[in-house]
């Protein structure tokens, strides 16, 4: 794994600029760059900030490329953009007004599926195939016991939705149809769930996919942090011990992000402002069955976390109170800025991208 830092050589530069991280902001954005100047060290890379028109804050996010990318979350709210950001058409399901949509996941710039928190009938699956300008209701949580909090696609057929324990273990659903129709999976290979134990939706990153079976589901609140894997799109699950802060309903982890089958980055700590949150990010290397403490951890609670793509090494965190990278796979990690965001994503080419309160969405930069 090769690692990256404040030297970074003629192989960094030609990356980044692959990355198209050469344009500068459109007039009227605001450029937000790290404390040292740069992006970890490179002078002029930060994110630009995107005028929404709107004072939402954005818990879900869908990076679809460079141009493309969806937000969701409060007041059912659901903004779309085409054109990197310039502009954000408001494309909400009008049988969402209210309610908090705290992931959403696109297939491109038409097609994408809405989860909406909450127990029973709050917690809600919407599914859009023209860009926003018509929704169906896909799924409603008939259960009161039940509260879903994050969802996830293998590929544009098959997802899975997670929430908090039933019956003593944590619930999924499953579809195979790209989200129009949904059924609760036998919990039979879930483990138990410890006394307390729940998801977060903080990031739509409590549950998360790579390749076309494997994902992974993130808890906090029980006595230990912990992690669980299935191989099989949910049916069975195995189950390990995160090295995160956790023993109360605050702490955990609160964001996945694995870039193949083997490699993946978990963060988190304890979201209640002012409280420290310190090893609240880990790293593993063997598809979660087990995971190592960051060396250098960031330095208060992160919420999302999401790696680079083509910068096999390097990934995104933040939370409220900053963003940070890592060059070295997670095991570092610096501060970037100090702006505030709850989630993050990368896809393909320059199409990293951020969300979080009073409707501030984020798209990296370079000058």
């Amino acid at each position: 794994m090769r690692r990256f830092g404040v030297g970074f050589g003629v192989g960094m530069c030609a990356a980044m600029l692959a990355l198209g991280l050469s344009a500068a902001p459109a007039q009227g954005q605001a450029q937000v760059q790290g404390r040292d100047g740069g992006f970890g060290g490179f002078p002029g890379v930060g994110w630009a900030v995107k005028d929404t028109g709107t004072d939402a804050r954005f818990r879900g996010l869908a990076a679809v490329s460079r141009t493309t990318a969806w937000v969701s979350g409060s007041k059912g709210t659901v903004l779309r953009t085409v054109d990197g950001g310039r502009s954000w058409r408001n494309v909400s399901p009008p049988a969402a007004a209210g309610l908090e949509l705290r992931d959403i996941e696109a297939f491109d710039a038409r097609r994408a599926v809405a989860l909406s928190i909450g127990e029973g009938e709050d917690s809600r699956i919407f599914r859009t195939e023209d860009g926003g300008a018509s929704w169906t209701e896909a799924f409603r949580n008939p259960d009161p016991r039940a509260f879903y909090d994050c969802l996830t696609f293998f590929d544009q057929r098959h997802g899975l939705a997670m929430s908090d324990p039933v019956d003593g273990k944590f619930r999924i659903l499953s579809t195979d149809d790209g989200g129009r129709s949904w059924r609760v999976l036998p919990n039979a290979g879930m483990p138990d769930a410890l006394p307390g134990e729940a998801g977060f939706a903080a990031s739509g990153q409590c549950l998360v996919s790579a390749g076309p079976r494997d994902v992974w589901l993130a808890t906090g609140g029980g006595a230990v942090a912990r992690i669980m894997h299935s191989g099989d799109r949910g049916l069975t699950w195995t189950v390990t011990d995160a090295p995160v802060p956790g023993g109360e309903s605050a702490r955990g982890v609160f964001g996945l992000a694995f870039r193949d089958r083997a490699h993946g980055l978990a963060v988190g700590g304890d979201y209640r402002t002012g409280q420290p949150s310190p090893q609240a990010a880990a790293v593993s290397a063997d598809g979660g069955r087990t995971w190592r403490p960051s060396t250098a951890a960031p330095a208060a609670y992160r919420s999302g976390v999401a790696w680079i793509p083509l910068l096999p090494s390097a990934a995104l965190a933040v939370g409220p109170t900053g963003t940070d990278v890592t060059w070295d796979g997670g095991a570092t990690w610096r501060s970037l800025d100090a702006g505030s965001f709850d989630t993050v994503d990368c896809a393909g080419l320059a199409a990293c991208w951020a969300a979080g309160e009073r409707g501030r969405v984020g798209r990296l930069e370079g000058s």
